[in-house]
């Protein structure tokens, strides 16, 4: 099972939120488990309806669980006021959208747009902050450009600027390349990965595309609203080959899920053999049990009574 520290910068334990209207229920998470250490950066990969965008919801304040616990950065997050929750989202946590209209404003340029966060927060020294940030993002040249004179890479820059204008402790990115084409997304992701490096912030990035986790130490699979694998990727030096171990999940009961392309495999289906082995449990196809035969063995002299 995905391991929930007290200390760690996310924690989240047997997560549950259902949606209820119109006499339908809708259980998007199904007993959820996540820790994420402090300044780990991770990617969370699910399909369409498997509860990540959900997640995400509930980890930067915008929605609550309906079961279950859950806390970024020590806040526990079931328990937060109306007005804790809005310092929470404006000081402890930073969110990047995939669209660029909800991240930056139209009238505002990149310098413009990343002091509007502090302003709303409080934060001083907002000019050598803003700076300080568009600077280490590299279009520190475009501060004075609106967001329709940049590229969609550059209004992804000036997002994840604006995102961190506050110093939070954790990082949300919301499918963050989504809109992006593979060259510039890798650019956009190797800039967060660099970010997380630098400034030490705790990285969580959600997304449908798989190959964001050519950038990432630990990606998170999510399947029907669990987590499901996880894969830890070891990168050789300037990034030009890595090394990917898969895990799989194993919940408070026992239960675990096996990858759909290792149960298309080996045709695994109803039930299958398992066999405890000194260091690890192999699992395999079961197969039927040959039921003995009903007829009598022959036995020597048979033949010859019947002659």
């Amino acid at each position: 099972m995905t391991t929930v520290q007290e200390d760690a910068a996310i924690s989240c334990s047997d997560l549950v939120r259902i949606y209820s209207g119109e006499g339908v229920e809708v259980q998007a998470l199904q007993g959820l488990n996540l820790g994420v250490a402090r300044g780990e950066l991770v990617a969370i990969i699910g399909a369409s309806g498997s509860g990540k965008s959900t997640l995400l919801g509930i980890l930067s304040g915008l929605d609550k669980p309906t079961a279950g616990r859950a806390s970024v950065a020590g806040r526990d997050l079931l328990s937060l006021t109306r007005k804790q929750r809005l310092e929470y989202r404006r000081r402890v946590v930073g969110f990047i959208w995939q669209q660029t209209e909800r991240n930056l404003l139209p009238y505002l340029t990149a310098r413009e747009n990343v002091m509007m966060a502090m302003t709303l927060a409080g934060t001083p020294n907002r000019r050598a902050r803003s700076s300080e940030l568009l600077d280490v993002l590299e279009i520190g040249r475009l501060a004075d450009r609106l967001p329709s004179q940049l590229s969609g890479g550059e209004q992804q820059r000036v997002a994840i600027a604006v995102s961190l204008a506050n110093e939070p402790q954790v990082l949300l990115a919301d499918e963050p390349t989504g809109e992006l084409d593979d060259a510039t997304s890798a650019e956009v992701l190797e800039v967060m990965r660099g970010v997380n490096r630098e400034l030490g912030v705790t990285t969580l990035i959600v997304t449908h595309d798989p190959a964001v986790s050519e950038h990432v130490r630990r990606t998170v699979l999510i399947r029907d609203g669990r987590t499901s694998t996880e894969v830890f990727r070891s990168h050789g030096e300037g990034g030009e080959h890595s090394v990917a171990e898969e895990f799989t999940v194993i919940d408070r009961s026992g239960r675990l899920q096996l990858p759909a392309e290792y149960v298309s495999r080996l045709q695994l289906r109803d039930r299958v053999r398992l066999e405890l082995e000194q260091t690890h449990v192999r699992v395999s196809p079961a197969q039927r049990v040959q039921e003995p035969s009903a007829q009598r063995p022959t036995e020597p002299g048979d033949e010859e009574d019947r002659a």
